[in-house]
């Protein structure tokens, strides 16, 4: 082989592994991420190591709203195994989450009771789409899977490391089989 040539695929070589480095790099996990609470203070997703996360889109005037029910029964049955549900308000759809924070925790605590840690309202979809739903959306940056949010109450599964490991489609309900077996793994 000669120098020339060597040196080509040497070069050839450097690049692959350089592209591959930031590709690994680029997947991040649920602990990279720094929101805010419905109350407007700072909420630090590494507070959830250790814990199956369920991270859902809500909103106020949509018809899956009465999920919210299921959504808290969900989190009281296994608060205790190390499982949260985490809610962010969206406007996303059809402007089914028109309230302001203070609105949407007050509906929530009236209509149903949620002691679940809601979020403040954010984007979930277009050019203004919140960091942690660009990582939940988007393979390249999850290592798991494309999958844009459809509509109001789509759940992202996240496991006891920070990984995205599942969606739910927003019809699918949150007690499902699939869900409690999922918890109780």
């Amino acid at each position: 082989m000669n120098r020339k040539f060597a040196l080509q695929l040497l070069l050839i070589f450097s690049l692959i592994m350089t592209t591959f480095s930031l590709n690994a790099q680029s997947v991040k996990n649920l602990y990279d991420f720094k929101v805010k609470d419905i109350n407007g203070k700072d909420f630090d997703m590494s507070s959830l190591k250790g814990k199956k996360v369920m991270i859902v889109n809500v909103a106020s005037k949509c018809g899956f709203t009465p999920q919210y029910k299921d959504l808290q029964l969900l989190y009281e049955t296994y608060k205790n195994e190390n499982f949260v549900v985490i809610g962010f308000p969206a406007n996303n759809f059809l402007k089914q989450e028109p309230g302001t924070n203070a609105e949407i925790q007050q509906f929530c605590t009236i209509n149903y009771g949620i002691t679940f840690p809601m979020m403040s309202k954010i984007s979930v979809k277009g050019k203004d789409k919140a960091p942690i739903y660009k990582w939940l959306t988007t393979k390249s940056l999850n290592g798991k899977f494309d999958q844009e949010v459809t509509w109001n109450f789509q759940k992202y599964l996240i496991d006891e490391s920070g990984n995205v490991v599942d969606v739910l489609m927003p019809k699918e309900s949150p007690i499902s089989k699939k869900v409690t077996d999922w918890i109780k793994l």
